[in-house]
């Protein structure tokens, strides 16, 4: 589906991650790279499924910071680069976005996929403009498919012309939004540069360092003038005469359409895509004879920073509205942002948005919590902890599947900061305390950020217990290869690097590989483990159930079933409520298997006290 992207001309339905994959190809890319992460994940698996048949090279690399480096490599070489990331991973590529951008990167576009309300998000909302303005780089912000197209094409320029990495900024609705996308040519792209020695460029040693940043410095006020100018900054309504004006950028302008088109009213809206450096002049005369204007942008208020700043020299009296009447955290919608231009404009709306909220909030909707696919390896692995683990055991929690383990009625994640951090965060609890400690990690966290922390944890004398749940995948995101797979981003076979070779490498002597499904060898082994009075690994390794089902379908293999013989069943609730299975149910007080949801791992089975669980016999 996703070769339809190559189409040399037309329109077509794209998601604004995969127009940012067209934008790119439309620019000539010839390297693209990623570390996987929801809402940017589309545009690495976009380019992962098309990349041979483009001619680009392209890989899923072992966390953001090496993608960064492995496209400014390929920028300084003179080749066309991209790199994407959710917005959490550009803090881990932050250490090498600042140097790479003194030094001129380029041409390299960098995405980050913000993600206001954290839909996919579990540890923070977070706005990444500030990094634009932390490492004085462009920013631009689309607020469509087509606008991703055409923004992403018009980063590269930018990069390409004035030697600097360019911030992409896109948001969870942009990301995940279809639109219908113009087609225009796909160039020759050039796949093999030149690394040329220039140390005047590359050396960002001091006192050259200092040359440097006021090299970029000027280059920020040159891009200045370029958004006073660019299409991408634009009135709509430039006639209209209102002492009232809307300032606005990516998403948030559809709402803003919208919301004027509901209250039929007609305002000036000067509609930002290029937002930073932000065309200063163009923003003084659209505030000059202003009395109040509104800065829609999620989440933080920088845009409206910069409005006051400007305002106290060009218009003094003017009421700078934003975050004291639209939200300062979370995602917009048109109902926020109705309501607040309802609030300057004095426009009435004939439907009540907060009577209509407490109406819903009366039905009382009971909280759904997420769960475990059927079958999935990681329920093994932690029903097994709750079972060997003495009470008050502390559990480091990290990012992935497994973070689904803090809800009940496994409730084995304590906290959760970022990936690998639960490893590093144990260890520190267990230097001042005589508790015992569990941290858990995925296989494509470890190769992220996991083996520094066990190496610290080899280094310092640490005597904790960390299981690494290898389900063979990057899974949360999409099921992407990770070095332990065995196969690049582009789906060449390689060697597949085997995470207990790695820690026992590492100095660790206590090590078990343990297939989850053998809840019994788990237990005993996790209990052997928390024993000793030093550093012990568990690999749980089992394959994800998702992908192994689709697997035997594809050969035309039904999974196993299982049910529940009531005759034998005492309905104990041991298989409901110790594993939390969805296909485990209770009706009229008897509990059943749904066999349209059961995968066959068996679990189930291997923990009912009464013999009560077994396999349906094939036909």
């Amino acid at each position: 589906m996703r070769n339809e992207i190559l189409k040399k001309k037309g329109k077509i339905l794209l998601l604004g991650n995969e127009a940012i994959v067209r934008g790119a190809l439309e620019s000539g890319v010839g390297l693209a790279s990623t570390y996987p992460g929801t809402p940017s994940s589309e545009i690495g698996d976009t380019f992962s499924e098309i990349a041979k048949k483009a001619g680009i090279y392209f890989e899923y690399s072992a966390n953001e910071k090496v993608a960064l480096e492995v496209a400014a490599g390929a920028a300084f070489s003179g080749i066309k680069s991209i790199v994407s990331m959710k917005h959490f991973g550009l803090n881990v590529a932050a250490d090498s976005l600042m140097p790479v951008a003194y030094v001129g990167g380029s041409p390299l576009v960098v995405v980050s996929a913000d993600d206001p309300s954290c839909w996919s998000s579990a540890q923070s909302e977070q706005d990444n403009r500030y990094y634009a303005r932390l490492a004085h780089i462009p920013c631009v912000e689309p607020s469509n498919p087509e606008e991703a197209k055409e923004l992403t094409k018009f980063a590269f320029k930018i990069s390409e012309k004035y030697e600097i990495p360019v911030l992409l900024r896109t948001t969870t609705r942009v990301s995940h939004t279809r639109g219908i996308v113009k087609l225009d040519k796909l160039p020759k792209r050039k796949t093999k540069g030149k690394f040329i020695k220039d140390m005047k460029k590359f050396n960002n040693l001091p006192p050259h360092t200092m040359e440097m940043h006021e090299k970029i410095l000027e280059k920020i006020e040159k891009i200045r003038k370029l958004s006073e100018k660019t299409k991408f900054n634009f009135i709509l309504n430039k006639n209209v005469r209102s002492k009232i004006g809307i300032i606005v950028s990516g998403v948030s302008y559809n709402y803003v359409i919208d919301s004027l088109d509901q209250l039929n009213l007609k305002l000036p809206v000067l509609k930002i895509g290029l937002t930073y450096p932000l065309p200063t002049e163009k923003i003084k005369r659209f505030i000059r004879n202003k009395k109040e204007v509104l800065i829609v942008e999620e989440l933080e208020p920088l845009m409206e920073k910069e409005v006051t700043r400007i305002a106290k020299e060009i218009n003094p009296k003017l009421k700078v509205h934003g975050k004291d009447i639209l939200p300062k955290s979370g995602e917009f919608n048109i109902e926020t942002v109705m309501k607040a231009i309802m609030k300057i404009s004095k426009k009435k709306f004939d439907f009540n948005f907060d009577a209509h909220k407490k109406n819903f909030e009366k039905l009382k909707i009971p909280r759904r919590i997420p769960v475990f696919c059927p079958g999935c390896p990681h329920r093994a692995t932690f029903l097994a902890v709750k079972k060997a683990a003495p009470p008050g055991t502390i559990f480091g929690g990290d990012i992935g599947c497994y973070i689904l383990g803090i809800f009940p009625p496994f409730e084995t994640q304590d906290f959760n900061l970022s990936m690998g951090a639960n490893v590093s965060v144990i260890h520190g609890i267990n230097k001042v305390s005589n508790q015992k400690t569990i941290a858990f990690l995925g296989d494509s966290t470890f190769f992220h950020a996991g083996m520094p922390a066990i190496a610290n944890l080899v280094f310092n004398k640490s005597n904790t217990l960390v299981i690494i749940l290898d389900n063979r995948y990057t899974s949360m995101t999409g099921h992407q290869e990770n070095p332990g797979t065995g196969y690049t981003g582009m789906g060449d076979k390689t060697t597949p690097i085997r995470i207990e070779d790695v820690v026992k490498a590492m100095g660790v002597k206590n090590v078990k590989v343990v297939d989850p499904f053998n809840i019994k060898l788990m237990i005993k082994t996790i209990k052997k483990f928390l024993k000793k009075n030093e550093l012990s690994v568990i690999v749980a390794k089992r394959e994800c159930q998702l992908m192994a089902v689709r697997r035997m379908r594809y050969f035309g293999v039904e999974p196993d079933k299982y049910e529940i013989d009531q005759k034998k069943c005492k309905q104990c609730k041991s298989c409901l409520n110790n594993i939390g299975c969805p296909a485990i149910n209770e009706i009229d007080g008897r509990i059943f298997i749904d066999k349209n949801l059961c995968t066959g791992c068996g679990v189930c089975a291997s923990i009912c006290p009464n013999g009560a669980i077994k396999k349906v016999k094939k036909k």
